[in-house]
Parts: C-alpha cells; sequence; structure tokens
C-alpha cells in the first residue's frame, strides 16, 4: 500500500494521536514504533514521507535513517525531544531533511508535511547537462563525471532550483520561500544542505564552481564556469 506519511516513534499515543490527525486532513498516514516496524513496513508497502523519531526502543533513528538512504532519496523529517544542536546537524549530515522539535504543533507540523510532500511531487521535464555534471530533472537523477551521487529529495529540490535559475544570485529568503516552501526553516538548515550538495558535485567543496557563495545576498549556480 502507499502512504503520504510514515511516522516512526515509540512514543505510541503521540504517533498514534499525530497519524489521526494527518489522515483527518487528508495525508494519509500510518504510524509504526520501531525499526523492525519500518524493515517489515518497506517489504509491502511505500511512503512518500517519513517522520522519524531519533530514540527508538530498538535502535537508533540516526542509525535507521542511514539504512534507509541506501535504498531511497524519499524526504527524512526527524522529531525529537532532544534539544542539542549537535543533534539537528548530526540528523542532517546523515541525510535528514529538516528536524522538528517535541512537542510540536500538530497545525505547524501537518503545514510543513504538506509542503514537503508538495515539492516532492514536483517534477521538471527537462535536462542539464555540462559533460561534468549531469542532472535529469524528470528521473531525479544526478550524474558527476559519469557516476551517480545520491540526494536527498530536498537536496536534489534545492540544486534543480539554482539550475533553473543559472547565473542569478537567489537569496537565502527565496530559497526558503520556493525550495523550502515554509517559514520554519533557518540558516543552519540551508548552510549544512549547500555544503553537502558541494561535496556531491564540487570538485573541491572548498573552492566551490558551481554553487558559489555571493557574500552579503545569497548563492548563485554558475554551471562551473567561475
Amino acid at each position: 500500500m502507499k502512504y503520504n506519511c510514515l511516522i516512526i516513534d515509540d512514543e505510541k499515543v503521540l504517533a498514534d494521536s499525530t497519524s489521526e490527525y494527518f489522515n483527518l486532513f487528508g495525508v494519509n498516514t500510518v504510524a509504526i514504533y520501531s525499526v523492525e516496524d519500518c524493515r517489515k513496513f518497506f517489504k509491502d508497502n511505500t511512503a512518500e514521507l517519513i517522520l522519524l523519531d531519533i530514540n527508538l526502543g530498538d535502535g537508533s533513528g540516526f542509525d535507521l535513517c542511514e539504512e534507509l538512504r541506501e535504498k531511497t532519496n524519499i524526504p527524512i523529517l526527524f522529531i525529537s525531544a532532544r534539544t542539542s544542536d549537535d543533534d539537528k546537524i548530526v540528523a542532517l549530515n546523515i541525510g535528514g531533511d529538516d528536524y522538528v522539535q517535541k512537542p510540536y504543533s500538530l497545525g505547524v507540523l501537518l503545514a510543513k508535511v504538506k509542503a514537503v510532500l508538495k515539492r516532492y511531487g514536483q517534477a521538471a521535464t527537462t535536462e542539464y547537462s555540462d559533460g561534468y555534471l549531469t542532472v535529469d530533472f524528470a528521473a531525479k537523477q544526478v550524474n558527476v563525471n559519469g557516476n551517480t551521487v545520491k540526494l536527498t529529495a530536498l537536496e536534489f529540490k534545492l540544486i534543480a532550483y539554482l539550475i533553473e535559475n543559472k547565473g542569478k544570485v537567489i537569496s537565502k529568503k527565496e530559497l526558503f520561500e520556493k525550495v523550502w516552501e515554509d517559514k520554519f526553516t533557518g540558516d543552519g538548515t540551508l548552510n549544512v544542505h549547500i555544503r553537502r550538495l558541494r561535496e556531491a558535485i564540487e570538485s573541491s567543496p572548498n573552492e566551490p564552481k558551481y554553487i558559489v557563495t555571493v557574500w552579503g545576498d545569497g548563492y548563485k549556480f554558475t554551471g562551473g564556469n567561475e
């Protein structure tokens, strides 16, 4: 069966209530409670988005995220009561798309989930290629020097938007509005995703030629010409 949203959280009451709320508003959602439940789920089901708790009864959400990233690039939003900035950085570095703090407002979380589902469902119809970097927008696939690189759904959305605006300086505010499509994202999250993109596509991430920083203004995709 195909679901819009999969919640993986060992706080059963919270997971079930969140799932019920989402379903009331048209987001087809199911809740499960462990790492093993997740492995069983994907044998017969699919999901467009995962809400993943860091602390699970039978394992770590961080480890599960890394395991999932070997098989899929669907969006993963971490949900956790942990407040350490280090946890947030780790969550993004291992392939998470965002980090939601518990306790959360169901209405705010629903809005974020709908925004993610909307952008994940959007597919472009063209391709960018310069001989070194190839981005197939329809297939959501990126190749660097002939090798396929793994990107999360949000990372792909980000590079696609930058490419679509090649040569134009894109402000952080515009990226938050057009890529994240919500108002709950900060500079730290954007910086992590830009760094991960550079590590994926640049021959020298510390001296980027594709995604360059325009200090005080934002970022620009140059096509490797700078």
